[in-house]
């Protein structure tokens, strides 16, 4: 099968003729019908100090990707859910049952949990094994393109609905203008946040984050703009009910807690690549007594149970978030685009099959 593949700790992939893989007794094996580009897929790219670190030289050649859907062509000897024939997507963090969180329902952020892609090979692929356990069943409703992107739109949900979904009515900032941000904004929306700021850099995201609910863009390098000030002009002096940090921007962390009202929710979701940072613990945590949750994946499997109906009942379009429609083996031309600046994409969507891709593209003039 052909696969996107990092075979050295540089700058780059090789598109290669590798052997489809073998399902083990739990794990399937799937025909990949469309596979999309993330942050962390640009982050092994370019094998930045993250990757370095996190995956290391020794295990290379690895195939890229986490983000996918496709059809089930084989079942391992254990597998009883899944079925030959199902379209799945997949849960890329693969929960170890003997965690502690596990047992208590947060499988998502396990101590031993693997995650695809970056600890056993990915998706960027015409074929990929995955263990039951992490297989989401699809409503036939939902087209591939969009299929394959319910994984960044369960952090979206999880980040924007925190853990007690207490959003409607709600005013909220948005720290970030990148696809997730884009698709926390389209979310807000629908759920009945009644203000919604997004801060960001690139004037293409930030217009399009107002086609999709946005009521006030703000953007951060405009140093002339006090951003703190404004989003407490605009909320009765208070600041915003709820603030989702999905930049990764030191800077953005540090406003984000000032725009935060008193007893409001700071979901944490963007990384830091150096994580370090200086922050006011008293007036910013202790005596606002803020709530700050971490957001490391989805729940599962609540917030794909949302996104799937979601998508499938037509309340949520994601149209305007995928910019790109490619062939797997124009993947370099994906990555230049989600590596350009200042960016004019948002979620670049990479078929295996050109028939899959042309009949994509026929929704998308349709």
């Amino acid at each position: 099968m052909k696969a996107i593949v990092k075979t050295r700790p540089e700058f780059g992939a090789e598109y290669l003729d590798i052997p489809i893989p073998v399902p083990k007794p739990n794990e399937v094996l799937i025909k990949v019908r469309a596979t999309s580009i993330c942050g962390t897929d640009v982050h092994i790219y370019k094998w930045d100090s993250w990757s370095a670190g996190r995956i290391g030289a020794g295990n290379l050649p690895q195939t890229l990707g986490h983000e996918c859907t496709g059809e089930v062509v084989e079942v391992g000897a254990h597998v009883k859910r899944i079925k030959v024939g199902d379209n799945i997507s997949l849960e890329t963090h693969i929960p170890d049952p003997e965690d502690v969180q596990s047992f208590l329902g947060q499988q998502h952020i396990g101590e031993h949990m693997k995650i695809v892609g970056v600890d056993r090979n990915g998706c960027f692929a015409e074929y990929i094994t995955a263990p039951e356990v992490v297989c989401w069943k699809n409503d036939p409703a939902i087209p591939p393109e969009y299929a394959s992107i319910q994984e960044p739109l369960g952090n979206a949900c999880y980040c924007l609905l925190g853990e007690d979904g207490d959003v409607v009515g709600k005013t909220m900032v948005i720290l970030g203008d990148g696809p997730i941000g884009l698709m926390a904004t389209a979310m807000a929306r629908m759920a009945g946040v009644t203000k919604i700021f997004v801060t960001g850099l690139f004037p293409y995201c930030l217009d399009l984050a107002k086609t999709l609910g946005a009521d006030y863009t703000l953007n951060a390098g405009d140093k002339t703009l006090d951003r703190v000030a404004f989003v407490r002009d605009h909320t009765n002096g208070f600041g915003a009910d709820i603030v989702l940090e999905m930049s990764g921007s030191k800077d953005a962390v540090v406003e984000g807690f000032k725009m935060l009202r008193k007893g409001g929710r700071f979901s944490a979701f963007g990384v830091i690549s150096a994580p370090e940072l200086s922050l006011d613990y008293n007036n910013d945590f202790v005596f606002k007594g803020a709530q700050v949750f971490g957001i490391n994946g989805r729940k599962m499997f609540d917030t794909w149970y949302r996104v799937r109906n979601m998508l499938a009942s037509g309340r949520l379009d994601v149209s305007r978030i995928v910019t790109g429609l490619i062939d797997i083996k124009d993947f370099a031309s994906g990555f230049d685009s989600m590596l350009a600046i200042p960016r004019h994409s948002a979620k670049i969507v990479m078929f295996p099959d050109p028939a899959e891709l042309a009949k994509a593209k026929a929704r998308r003039i349709g």
